[in-house]
């Protein structure tokens, strides 16, 4: 049973610096849904624990010594037994390959290390429930980047118009009540296709449902663009 069902969300902290870790405890202790549950300098001593505690989310730092944080991300991602825990990258954003290589690796969500406090909390609590969450500065970046060219093509003809278009949604790290909003239909609907996309492009969840769309190009659609 997920710790989240009995005492609030479980939560690991990972980071070499000892000052945001500090800052990051304060964060979540002072939050009466959120139960920090232990805390890591680098990514051996990051993987023992989550192995250990298995937490709901891990809030993981990309730049670390010795095992860093891709590769703790991805063994994470490799291990059965820790498919309930979701990872929220909290970074610098020293670079753009490192962030999209995250989100190919299986990161739930991503909230800069400058962001106000209110973004990292809501960060947790939607990839808690089971959502991805890529802020739109970050998203942004890796569109710009990536957007059209970079890595494997993706092929999208098996969507349908509907699914392609909310796919494309998701890309710009809306949740579903946000995209609900966009389209004008009720929020179930857009769990419908995203779930189908979703199995369609054979995506493991939806931070990678994102990342197949950044590489096939699909982008959103406004009244304004018509």
């Amino acid at each position: 049973m997920s710790g989240s069902a009995i005492g609030g969300i479980r939560v690991v902290v990972v980071d070499d610096e000892a000052l945001i870790r500090s800052g990051l405890r304060m964060l979540i202790e002072r939050e009466n849904d959120l139960e920090l549950v232990g805390e890591a300098g680098d990514g051996g001593a990051a993987l023992e624990l989550i192995r250990r505690v298995r937490p709901d989310v891990a809030l993981l730092d990309l730049r670390m010594p010795g095992i860093d944080g891709l590769q703790t991300l991805r063994a994470i991602a490799d291990d059965p037994l820790l498919q309930a825990t979701r990872v929220v990258v909290v970074t610098t954003f020293e670079t753009d390959e490192n962030v999209f290589a995250a989100l190919q690796a299986g990161a739930a969500g991503f909230v800069l290390k400058d962001a106000e406090p209110a973004e990292l909390i809501r960060a947790v609590r939607v990839v808690a429930g089971g959502e991805a969450l890529l802020s739109p500065s970050v998203t942004r970046r890796v569109i710009a980047r990536f957007g059209g060219a970079g890595g494997q093509a993706v092929d999208v003809s098996a969507l349908t118009e509907r699914e392609r278009e909310v796919a494309a949604w998701v890309a710009t790290g809306r949740s579903n009540d946000e995209i609900a909003a966009e389209l004008a239909v009720s929020p179930a609907t857009v769990r419908t296709h995203v779930g189908r996309a979703m199995l369609k492009l054979n995506a493991r969840d939806r931070a990678q449902l994102a990342v197949f769309a950044i590489r096939a190009g699909l982008t959103v659609r406004r009244e304004s663009d018509s």
